[in-house]
């Protein structure tokens, strides 16, 4: 759900503006606010699962998002829509940290490689039908009651979670001879400085002035750093234990992710935007050229799982490779789509590839990455991971379509803009791909030692 929640408001701002009378600025909130409130949770409610429960922070969480969607689906303007949207954005990001907690508490080895596979797979899935599922509702119900559907489907299967989750999920409540301490002064501290950080890159029609936030939240950043060592040091728990990062694996591993996800998420923002706004396809017709990618995924990422305990970092370097064969096939059917030699719909092949291969890297990035750290941190180590993930799509999304539409603004052929923000994302592939063999060379010292 909290996926779908990101993928399927994509095809539903227009709908939605017309309901409500929207402005651009206002649109644009339907957007942003959930994905800071979502950015900004990430780490702390990682730190409050471990320490709390982390069954007890996933239903917590469960009801927030689906509290959130009720509200949406009910608004009658576009302020209580985006205050809902926060409500979701902040659900969906005490989830996040507990979903990856409980695999890392839970799971071993090659089970757990096998969790976070099914995990990737519900990844694949999720974003992919996200913009199906708003496309056809729209279409069916018609503009008005088309978008509030798209988020009271949420109701029936949060409750549903919810039950499930009580069930299913073990208890794994603090004990009460258990001293609590939620770091108050860190969690704020770098909460704070993700806001600062990601405002500029969501905010992106707000002018030069919003990219002084920058240095601001860097120096945050800093402050947090401080703290934390200073808060372990009078024998007072962190909210994030700065030793995870020791761990070398865990420290590239982010590196990989944060690249990766800086340019591969904006190929599902280009895509529909050279369909849609060059030629002239419909937001369903773009929507669905999206659907073999995530079969691919979806069948890539149970296969990773099996080998990934076995071939390492080799298996997600094999996938950076795969990524950027797939962006080059892209780049190279443009033309005959463009001239019409080619359907649209053509465009599926390369992407399925791309399916492809984030089947064999996000997962297996995941499971390697937070192999070396200790059960008990995974919440906040999962949400320092996932926070990654949401940085590199932030900066990747403000930066990529930003070329593109400065390109074609100036005055540049849209086939040419395209080409260059794909090129664009192949440079940062190859960056990640840099970072994995870095890692892989220590991979091998390791296992030479």
């Amino acid at each position: 759900m909290a996926l779908v929640a990101i993928s399927v408001i994509n095809v539903a701002l227009p709908a939605i503006g017309e309901s409500t009378g929207a402005s651009s600025g206002g649109l644009q909130w339907v957007i942003s606010g959930y994905a800071l409130a979502f950015g900004v949770l990430l780490v702390p409610s990682g730190r409050a699962g471990d320490v709390i429960g982390r069954r007890r922070m996933l239903l917590v969480g469960i009801a927030l998002f689906t509290l959130g969607s009720l509200m949406a689906g009910l608004a009658q303007d576009i302020v209580v829509l985006n205050i809902a949207r926060v409500v979701q954005g902040l659900g969906s990001g005490l989830v996040n940290p507990q979903a990856i907690g409980l695999i890392q508490q839970h799971f071993r080895g090659q089970e757990r490689a096998k969790a976070f596979a099914l995990m990737a797979t519900t990844v694949a899935v999720a974003t992919a039908v996200g913009p199906v599922i708003g496309g056809l509702l729209i279409q069916i119900l018609g503009n008005d009651a088309g978008w509030r559907w798209m988020f009271f489907i949420n109701v029936p299967l949060g409750l549903a979670s919810l039950l499930l989750g009580l069930r299913w999920v073990p208890n794994d409540r603090r004990r009460p001879d258990q001293k609590l301490d939620l770091d108050p002064v860190g969690t704020v501290l770098l909460a704070v400085a993700v806001l600062v950080i990601m405002l500029p890159f969501m905010e992106r029609g707000a002018g030069a002035a919003v990219w002084a936030l920058l240095p601001v939240g860097l120096a945050l950043v800093a402050a947090f750093v401080v703290w934390e060592k200073r808060h372990k040091g009078r024998g007072r728990p962190p909210m994030v234990d700065l030793d995870i990062f020791r761990a070398e694996s865990f420290r590239n591993g982010i590196l990989i992710v944060t690249a990766f996800f800086m340019g591969m998420t904006s190929i599902w923002i280009l895509i529909p935007l050279y369909l849609q706004m060059h030629l002239h396809h419909s937001a369903f017709e773009s929507s669905i050229v999206g659907l073999p990618s995530s079969v691919g995924a979806a069948v890539s990422s149970q296969i990773a799982g099996r080998y990934v305990m076995t071939l390492g970092r080799r298996l997600v370097i094999a996938g950076f490779v795969v990524a950027f064969i797939a962006v080059l096939g892209v780049v190279l059917v443009a033309g005959p789509i463009e001239s019409g030699s080619l359907p649209y719909w053509a465009f599926a092949v390369p992407l399925t590839l791309i399916g492809v291969s984030q089947g064999m890297t996000i997962a297996p990035n995941q499971t390697l990455t937070l192999n070396a750290v200790d059960p008990k941190f995974g919440g906040v180590a999962g949400g320092v991971l996932s926070l990654g993930q949401r940085v590199g799509t932030a900066v990747g999304t403000a930066l990529i379509p930003g070329v593109l539409f400065t390109l074609t603004e100036g005055g540049t052929a849209w086939p040419t803009s395209f080409r260059i923000s794909m090129g664009l994302i192949m440079v940062l592939i190859v960056v990640a791909t840099a970072f994995c063999m870095y890692d892989r060379k220590r991979e091998r010292a390791e296992a030479a030692a």
